[in-house]
């Protein structure tokens, strides 16, 4: 590895290019020969950088563990604690990823949202940031951070959203938002 600590990281903010910010420094990464992690929390949809990933083996790997799902918001209750478990086995790899070393980045997109809408407890997160090994590199993307979480960070960017096309009408267009 390049440096002897690495930092925490959240981009944030209701605004677009959160998860494409982390996505940036993941290619970036992988072209010094870095391994990065990225752990996606409810995301299963086909997107461009899955496809890209499996380009970048074995330097960018993306881990998933959602099943297909409406968003959170519309689900029954069956269907959420579904989503919980799955919010729940994607932590539990974080903390395995992390704990044995896997990787010299690890990102947890949208963990941010699974936090949000309490399928994990900040609790449970804040012991997560506490226990990063000195080296690693953690990134955290989602709408929202708690103020514990951003005090914690060492780096803290908010998207905001200041005009969009998806207002117009333009719907996600494959290679741009997915």
């Amino acid at each position: 590895m390049a440096w002897e600590r690495g930092y925490i990281h959240i981009y944030m903010g209701k605004g677009k290019g959160k998860t494409t910010a982390a996505l940036g420094l993941a290619l970036r990464a992988a072209g010094h020969g870095l391994k990065v992690y990225m752990a996606q929390f409810l995301k299963s949809a086909l997107t461009g950088e899955m496809l890209a990933a499996e380009k970048l083996a074995p330097y960018f790997t993306i881990f998933r563990f959602s099943g297909e799902h409406d968003f959170f918001t519309r689900l029954s209750a069956p269907e959420r604690q579904e989503v919980r478990a799955e919010a729940r086995s994607a932590f539990d790899f974080a903390r395995r990823a992390m704990s044995e070393g896997a990787c010299d980045i690890l990102i947890l997109d949208e963990i941010l949202v699974a936090l949000q809408h309490q399928l994990l407890d900040l609790s449970e997160l804040t012991a997560l940031l506490d226990q990063k090994p000195l080296p690693l590199e953690l990134i955290l993307t989602g709408r929202h951070a708690p103020a514990e979480l951003v005090a914690r960070a060492d780096l803290v960017t908010r998207m905001e959203e200041v005009k969009h096309y998806y207002r117009a009408g333009v719907m996600s267009r494959a290679g741009i938002e997915k």
